[in-house]
Order: C-alpha cells, then structure tokens, then sequence
C-alpha cells in the first residue's frame, strides 16, 4: 500500500496527516484557513488520493505557519508513500482553465527539489489566506517531496480563479507522475534510482 502517515508539532503548528496513493476516500482537511482547506480538497480530488489533514496553528499571528507547515508534512508524506518509485511514470504535466484563467502544471519526481513559480495574484488576501502564501505552499511541498514542480499562470484575472487553477493542475500533474506504468521496469531513470 502506498500510504503514509505522519504527525508534526512545533511551537507555531500541530499538524496530523494521512494519505492514501491508491484509494480516493476519504478527504477531510481541517487547517482552521477556510481558502486553503478548499484548495487542498481540490488538489486532493484531482490528484485521486486520499488525504486527511488537521492543523492547530498559530492563526492568531497570521495562517503563514500553517499554510507552509502542511506544505512540508504533505511533501514528507508523498515521498514516503512514493518508497523508491519504482514503476511510476515519474513526470506528469496538466493546464487547467478555470474560467478566465488558464494555469499549467509540471511535474518531475526526480528526488530533485526546485521550484519555478511564474503566478500573479492582484488580490493579497482571499479570506483568512494571503495570497502571496501560494508561492510558500508549493515551495515547501516542492522541497519536501524532492520534486521539480513548475508552475505558471498564462493568462487570467481573477486571484481565486489562478490559485484554484495551480491547485488542480498540481493535483492532475502529480496523479500522472504517481500512476504505475506496467511498461515501465524498475525505476524511470537511467540513473537506476530517484
């Protein structure tokens, strides 16, 4: 089974995680951050995973903590899950239109961390979520799950319409790189690991 929980408590955060690569129930997040709980549903949807997720943070300061603490468990939990990637198709890209807006995901699971993010967002706070914090997320998912992960807004308006986009695309572009591939023997690399 590729599943992996974990539990992680800090001064600014206490965070529970599970997730499932191979079943798509259930989907329960709790961060206290109302935007952010609708983006890692969708993220969780599109990526077809099973992903629970409950956070005690210090949203008395802001929900920074939060949003790039689950952004590290999450990413320590894929990778854990993934083991040693053998059989997997490894990359996985995916556009997203979302009304006006039109994002792109790329994924590599290389057990290399780097990030590109190419996002706008004219609007700095989409309830109790700043946006310029999705720069964050995806960086600490990024760096904690060894990925390359590019992520860019081609066109669009919108703030909620572009962060929701980058969301699903991630969620689309990780389930093609996760999915097993029978033509594919050991792992997707001429290195012989990732």
């Amino acid at each position: 089974m590729r599943q992996a929980e974990m539990m992680r408590n800090t001064n600014e955060t206490k965070i529970k995680l599970a997730l499932n690569l191979d079943q798509q129930e259930p989907v329960s997040i709790q961060t206290g951050v109302g935007f952010f709980d609708h983006m890692l549903t969708l993220f969780a949807r599109h990526s077809r995973i099973s992903l629970e997720v409950t956070v005690d943070g210090d949203l008395e300061v802001d929900s920074h903590h939060t949003v790039e603490d689950v952004g590290i468990v999450l990413g320590q939990c894929l990778r854990e899950a993934l083991g040693d990637k053998a059989g997997i198709n490894r990359y996985g890209s995916s556009f997203v239109p979302m009304d006006e807006t039109l994002g792109l995901a790329v994924v590599d699971l290389s057990g290399r961390s780097f990030l590109v993010f190419d996002a706008a967002f004219d609007n700095p706070k989409l309830g109790a979520f700043d946006t310029e914090l999705t720069e964050e997320f995806f960086q600490a998912l990024a760096f904690n799950l060894q990925m390359n992960l590019h992520l860019k807004i081609l066109h669009g308006k919108n703030s909620h319409h572009k962060i929701e986009a980058l969301f699903k695309a991630t969620g689309r572009a990780l389930r093609e790189a996760i999915t097993n591939n029978p033509d594919i023997q050991g792992v997707n690399s001429t290195k012989g690991m990732l």
